[in-house]
């Protein structure tokens, strides 16, 4: 008998990379593209707000096919 699961897909949100402007040091953060696009990003090491976003490589996982 073959007995069936409810998977439970859980929201995938971005990483993104960042590099401040202040004390030089990179860090990560996971934001909804709506956070990102309101900006106000802070530098988790010294608080600062002078920070750009680095450009990063990114893979994606897809289900394997039969």
């Amino acid at each position: 008998m073959c007995e069936e699961r409810a998977v439970k897909e859980e929201p995938i949100m971005p990483h993104y990379v960042f590099l401040c402007q202040d004390c030089n040091k990179e860090f990560t953060q996971i934001l909804h593209i709506a956070d990102l696009e309101r900006g106000g990003v802070v530098c988790p090491h010294c608080g600062g707000k002078r920070v750009t976003q680095e450009i990063t490589a990114f893979s994606a996982v897809t289900p394997k096919k039969s």
